[in-house]
């Protein structure tokens, strides 16, 4: 039982030690990489910490190597450009003043609901609120704010890629009929319909495929949700 405490605590400093020459970036906002390396060495880690008849030795080594590695991919990260957009990726900007760029946001996996999601995190509510969004490489979302918006109150999801979200219609107190003769007023076939948002004072964010989005307002008549 001692012998394994004193691996554990070995093995632990080891860790310690390892991350904290990794660098910040290492603990906070990982890359894809350096991900990977994190959960490696964590395998690492364990093996030789539960079995004791594997000398501790090799998992220090093997820990030590896989520093190495990671000390010689981030030196190409720096030395060589091409090596990072390969490695890492590259941001991906998914707002634009003309609106959602569709064929980037299905390119990093993600559909109209998450984004929405992420535009929440960096504090905006409303698609219309966000000039500029972009997904840096790391994953994260960030978000330069339209100065020309304000938001008013919570905008819900009305539909999504062409399709009705029931329960948020049913929130506004009307139906599908009512959306599908807003969307005839624009113009606006529904299977074309990326999105369509609407709050609870009738501001409306609508987008068509290849289209630029646009603003307007309905009449509701609702209590706010």
């Amino acid at each position: 039982m001692a012998l394994i405490v004193i691996r554990t605590v070995i093995i632990f400093v080891t860790l310690v030690l390892i991350m904290r020459l990794m660098g910040k970036r290492q603990i906070g906002e990982m890359q894809p990489f350096e991900l990977v390396i994190t959960l490696i060495i964590a395998d690492l880690a364990c093996i030789p910490m539960a079995d004791s008849t594997i000398p501790l030795l090799y998992g220090v080594v093997a820990i030590l190597s896989i520093f190495v590695l990671h000390q010689i991919i981030c030196l190409l990260d720096l030395k060589w450009k091409p090596f990072k957009a390969i490695l890492s990726g590259q941001p991906s900007i998914v707002i634009t003043p003309k609106g959602i760029d569709v064929y980037r946001l299905r390119q990093n996996n993600m559909d109209v609901s998450d984004l929405i999601e992420s535009i929440r995190g960096a504090g905006y509510f409303s698609l219309a609120a966000v000039k500029y969004g972009i997904y840096e490489s790391n994953g994260q979302f960030s978000a330069l704010p339209n100065e020309n918006f304000q938001d008013t109150s919570l905008p819900v999801l009305i539909v999504n890629n062409g399709q009705f979200d029931s329960k948020n219609v049913a929130l506004t107190g009307k139906d599908e009929a009512f959306f599908r003769s807003v969307l005839r007023e624009r113009s606006a076939a529904l299977k074309d319909v990326f999105v369509l948002t609407t709050d609870s004072e009738g501001n409306c964010y609508l987008q068509e495929n290849g289209k630029e989005y646009q603003i307007f307002r309905v009449e509701l008549g609702g209590q706010p949700w």
